[in-house]
C-alpha cells in the first residue's frame, strides 16, 4: 500500500494551528484596545469575544480567564521586544549602527502599540506575583540588550548608567506617541518618528561628565 505523504499527514494540523494562532492573536488585539481605552476591571471576556468576532465563551478555547489573556498579551509584547531586539544586534555587528537600529526598533513598536504601553503602564498589577515576576524578568533582559550595545559606545562607563540611559530613552520613546498632540490630535507618525529617534539618540550618545 501507498503511504500518505508527511506534509499531507501534517498539513491538516499546521492548518489549525495557524487558524488557531490567528485567533489568539485576534483576541490579544481586541484585548489591548479594550484594556487600553476602558481598564481592565471593566471589560468582559464577552467583550473580548465580540471585538474579536467570537462568542464570550469561545474565548475560553484559548484563555482560561480574562486575567490570562491580560498576562498572555503582557507577556507576548515582552518576549517579541526581546526577540526583535536580540535580532537587530545580531544583524548589526557596528555598536553605532545597532544602537540606531534599536532606536528605530522601539519607535516602530512604540507608534505601533500604544495601546499595549498604556496597558502595561496601568494594569500590570492585575497580574499574578508570578505573571509579574515573567513579565519583568523579559523586560530586564530586553534592558541588558541595549546595556551591551550601550557598554561598546561608552566603555568604562558603569553599567548602571546605561541601565539608567536605556530606561530614560524607553520613558522618552513609549509616552510620546500617544500623549503629543497638534491642534487637538494626536501627531501623525511621520512627524514623530524622526524627532523620537533624533531625541532619543543624542540621550543615548552624549558623553558622561
Amino acid at each position: 500500500m501507498t503511504q500518505r505523504s508527511p506534509v499531507t499527514q501534517r498539513s491538516p494540523v499546521t492548518q489549525r494551528s495557524q487558524a488557531k494562532e490567528s485567533r489568539r492573536r485576534a483576541l490579544l488585539a481586541a484585548a489591548a484596545s479594550l484594556f487600553a481605552a476602558n481598564g481592565f476591571n471593566r471589560v468582559s471576556l464577552e467583550d473580548l469575544g465580540s471585538a474579536a468576532g467570537v462568542s464570550g465563551p469561545a474565548v475560553y478555547r484559548h484563555f482560561s480567564g480574562k486575567q490570562a489573556v491580560l498576562a498572555d498579551l503582557l507577556t507576548t509584547v515582552s518576549q517579541d521586544l526581546l526577540e526583535g531586539g536580540r535580532r537587530v544586534v545580531a544583524d548589526n555587528p557596528d555598536p553605532a549602527v545597532a544602537l540606531r537600529r534599536l532606536v528605530e526598533f522601539q519607535v516602530d513598536f512604540a507608534l505601533g502599540k500604544p495601546d499595549v504601553i498604556r496597558v502595561q503602564d496601568r494594569d500590570l498589577s492585575n497580574l499574578s506575583e508570578q505573571d509579574q515576576s515573567a513579565v519583568r524578568t523579559l523586560q530586564r533582559s530586553y534592558v541588558e540588550v541595549w546595556v551591551e550595545v550601550l557598554a561598546l559606545i561608552h566603555p568604562g562607563t558603569d553599567a548602571s548608567e546605561l541601565r539608567m540611559r536605556a530606561h530614560a530613552t524607553f520613558g522618552l520613546i513609549n509616552s510620546t506617541p500617544h500623549s503629543v498632540r497638534s491642534h487637538g490630535r494626536k501627531m501623525a507618525s511621520r512627524t514623530a518618528r524622526p524627532l523620537l529617534e533624533t531625541m532619543a539618540l543624542a540621550a543615548l550618545t552624549v558623553p558622561a561628565d
